[in-house]
């Protein structure tokens, strides 16, 4: 939401949790501020228009839909076999409800040694903000340096909280 232009998602969960300690001393019989709790998973079959929709839809919210974008990838409904391969992993995240809400891979460059790329990240506008793609980057990278010796990361200019994400 907007307070994590202003604060990071760690201090964010700090204050939540010191709410949620002040709510619990005051008489509240439960924690109020419900924090958004997804889950990231490895893709599987079954996922995979549902990621797609997904990817499709912030591709359209940022002007993303045209050609030599994601948009046009032939994989985009296939990625639990695209990424299947070694140095290749998706990761969905999926919400309380068992929505797909986002995701994000690792590829390999094609033709640069030891170089992969942070492929195919999206989250719907519910899931930012969340923190949850803190841990789903870091998610990717710990598994790419398993693999590869340096990632790149590429965005369009008009995602603007997505370039500062990227920066940190």
């Amino acid at each position: 939401g907007w307070l994590s232009e202003f604060i990071s998602d760690d201090e964010l969960l700090d204050l939540i949790n010191y709410v949620d300690g002040i709510n619990l001393k005051f008489g509240a019989t439960e924690v109020v501020t419900n924090p958004y709790t997804p889950k990231i998973r490895e893709i599987e079959r079954k996922d995979n228009k549902a990621i797609e929709n997904v990817i499709r839809k912030c591709l359209i919210e940022f002007g993303g839909n045209r050609e030599g974008l994601a948009w046009s990838d032939p994989n985009l409904g296939n990625l639990s076999d695209t990424y299947c391969k070694e140095g290749y992993k998706y990761w969905v995240i999926e919400d309380e409800d068992g929505k797909i809400v986002g995701g994000a891979g690792i590829g390999k460059v094609e033709g640069a040694l030891e170089v992969c790329e942070l492929q195919k990240m999206y989250c719907i506008k519910e899931a930012r903000g969340t923190g949850i793609a803190h841990k789903l980057i870091n998610l990717a990278l710990d598994y790419a340096s398993k693999y590869y010796k340096r990632c790149y990361i590429e965005t369009l200019s008009n995602m603007i909280a997505a370039n500062k994400f990227y920066l940190k």
